[in-house]
């Protein structure tokens, strides 16, 4: 089963969180204090892997005791089934269609209750009926022992919670073990031990009287409840990344080893030698023989030290990183160099954020393929201790985790938030109400609304803010030719780009959106101009899709530049102009390059925008070309014009209409 959506309510400041979709990699962005880490440690308690009950007493909203009750649903969670649960449900309750998504939810008491969204499998099971029947069980009396009255209770309990989890076929295998552990608890002196003995033959027959009345039960429902429970997947909660140490002891770990006592810290140590391919009883066992046995060692530990680096070598691209392994008698230690200094330095003695990415990097790797598979990972601000360029390779190694399992993190960092993928943001916002989540950026509270402006303005000027009304274009090139062709217009006395309209610059068609999202969550006037080009369709796209449609009545509008000047096929800014015009000024500043090619004249080369043509062309003769040198002599021409009256007649005809469709696009002021 895949999760699809959840919602949490009553839960600490969550009253009522609405529902959250979620994607295989989702982030829960929000100021501290938000309510980040309830919205997950209530997710988490749905079906933890490690059992963690809700409690009431620490968990219900403050301020609101008279509303207590433990039948409230804390979290509600959607899931799409697999074609393999599918069919098994299908076959199980003998129906030809089985819906493709199911809703799970707990309660307080921890009651889970299944439902698929319309009356599909009748006679579901009530709680009601599951509390009428576990009144077949006798009642602890204050005149027991303490051990008996202790063992008593907990039996008692663990049968109540495993009927009203409907775990029916684990609740009839209590009988033995928990005759067991009353029997051995039994006080040796009466009269406690005669009221001891009767209560447990009493307690015995109504356990068995409870299984046969749950199995008397709508078995349909049951079955099919069971079901979902038992593929429901398990959740996984990190919020203590714990840290590899280098250096350990061999001999003492394998001692803890045979006696089972393997300490948190060995565990972790063992799961570096798994990722190596090392074995701790062959280096334990090596290190006591010869001198042959003893270089035998170093050479394994080589081969293993290669191993694990083929694998992590790259995943923290600031530079690349080579792991060594050396011994000392029983003393192991971990050595870890990089490109820029081949000196071996330890790993204790590496930056505390290089320590946490390479314990949390290879924990996961582990676990992802052996504890963690099939589970739903949440984790709580990832990369804390990281910097700016270590948390975006963290954010690489999510989206690869995110491959095999579910994953929700939380972050108030910007660049833990990647704006290529807007449908995987959700924002805490806090109310009067408590804690919500949205994808409304229009809705954001400033203080969260701050952290994506930080991760959208971090590669930009963050001077657009003040703008009411914003021109975003895809590059700074486009930014300066559309100033130039503006003035040039406004000098000849005709209409250029109104003066309260700021140009913002992106780095690229798709960055252009994310500086245009942020833009539209902020209520400001927003006109993007895109090339018409396949990039600039595509991002054209995402903006309507992912963003626009998202808003009501947003204040934003998408221009393609080959719509605006009523031009057919692709065409880019360039285009604007005569082919031999740009390409007199590609003469110009690529001179050199073009006498030692032995070139006298550039011929554009297939169809297409002019820049690709010409890119075709210098590339046919090894000459390497960029946009800056042609856009600095562009931008000098075009500022020495008097007005624009000297631009080529076509240039000035489709700039005219193009600033007319800019001014059209904007709301009124």
């Amino acid at each position: 089963m895949d999760l699809v959506a959840f919602r949490v309510s009553m839960y600490k400041g969550i009253v009522d969180s609405d529902w959250v979709e979620v994607n295989p990699l989702t982030v829960l962005v929000g100021k501290n204090e938000s309510g980040k880490t309830s919205l997950l440690k209530s997710l988490h308690k749905l079906n933890p892997y490690v059992p963690e009950p809700y409690d009431m007493a620490r968990e219900w909203p403050r301020g609101r005791r008279r509303e207590r009750d433990e039948e409230h649903i804390v979290c509600q969670a959607k899931f799409h089934l697999s074609a393999q649960e599918k069919s098994d449900l299908a076959q199980l309750t003998e129906r030809e269609n089985v819906p493709d998504t199911v809703e799970v939810s707990r309660n307080y008491s921890g009651q889970f209750k299944v439902n698929f969204g319309e009356d599909i499998f009748p006679d579901k099971l009530h709680p009601n009926d599951v509390e009428i029947a576990c009144e077949a069980l006798p009642e602890v009396q204050d005149e027991f022992g303490d051990l008996f009255k202790q063992r008593a209770e907990a039996c008692i309990e663990e049968a109540k919670r495993f009927a009203h989890e409907e775990r029916f076929s684990e609740l009839s295998e209590l009988i033995q073990p928990h005759e067991l552990l009353l029997r051995d608890a039994v006080t040796p002196s009466d009269p406690p031990q005669q009221l001891e003995l009767y209560f447990t033959d009493h307690y015995l027959e109504g356990l068995q009287q409870l299984v046969h009345a749950l199995e008397q039960l709508p078995s349909l429902q049951s079955k099919v409840h069971e079901y979902v429970i038992e593929h429901l997947p398990t959740f996984v909660y990190m919020s203590d990344y714990k840290i590899f140490r280098g250096i350990a002891q061999l001999d003492e770990i394998q001692s803890r080893k045979d006696a089972n006592r393997l300490t948190e810290e060995d565990k972790t140590f063992l799961t570096i030698l798994n990722l190596s391919g090392l074995d701790l009883g062959e280096l334990v066992q090596l290190g006591q023989g010869d001198s042959e046995n003893i270089e035998q060692r170093q050479y394994e530990l080589d081969d293993g030290a290669a191993t694990l680096t083929r694998d992590i070598s790259d995943r923290l691209r600031q530079r690349r990183y080579e792991v060594s392994y050396r011994t000392d008698g029983s003393l192991f230690m971990t050595f870890v160099k990089d490109d820029r200094d081949p000196a071996l330095i330890r790993l204790e003695e590496r930056s505390k954020g290089f320590q946490w990415f390479f314990s949390f990097d290879l924990m996961f790797m582990h676990e992802s393929k052996e504890t963690f598979e099939g589970c739903i990972v949440l984790l709580d601000e990832p990369g804390l201790h990281l910097h700016p360029e270590a948390q975006k390779d963290l954010l690489r190694r999510l989206e690869h985790y995110a491959e095999g399992n579910t994953l929700l993190y939380t972050t108030h960092l910007p660049f833990m938030i990647d704006l290529h993928h807007p449908n995987r943001i959700r924002v805490l916002k806090e109310t009067d109400n408590g804690t919500v989540v949205t994808t409304d950026l229009t809705e954001d509270p400033p203080e969260a609304r701050l952290v994506l402006q930080a991760a959208l303005g971090m590669n930009a000027s963050q001077s657009f803010l003040v703008a009411k009304r914003n021109l975003v274009v895809e590059g700074v090139n486009d930014y300066w030719i559309l100033m130039e062709l503006s003035n040039l217009l406004e000098r000849a006395g005709k209409k250029g780009l109104p003066e309260d309209v700021r140009i913002t610059p992106g780095a690229s068609a798709s960055e252009a959106v994310h500086v245009a999202t942020f833009m539209i969550g902020q209520k400001l006037g927003v006109v993007t101009l895109l090339d018409s080009d396949d990039a600039g369709r595509t991002a054209k796209d995402k903006l309507v899709k992912n963003w626009l449609t998202r808003y009501h009545e947003p204040q934003a509008v998408v221009i393609l530049l080959g719509d605006a000047v009523d031009a057919s096929g692709n065409f880019a800014l360039e285009d604007l102009f005569p082919e031999e015009f740009i390409t007199a000024i590609v003469q110009e500043a690529y001179d050199k390059e073009l006498k030692l090619a032995d070139v006298n004249e550039i011929e554009l080369v297939g169809e297409g925008i002019l820049w690709k043509r010409i890119k075709r062309f210098m590339r046919k003769n090894e000459i390497e070309i960029t946009k800056g040198p042609i856009a600095t002599r562009l931008r000098k021409k075009l500022s020495n014009m008097k007005d624009a009256s000297e631009l080529p007649p076509e240039t000035r005809e489709m700039a005219i209409k193009l600033f007319q469709k800019i001014r059209d696009a904007f709301p009124e002021v």
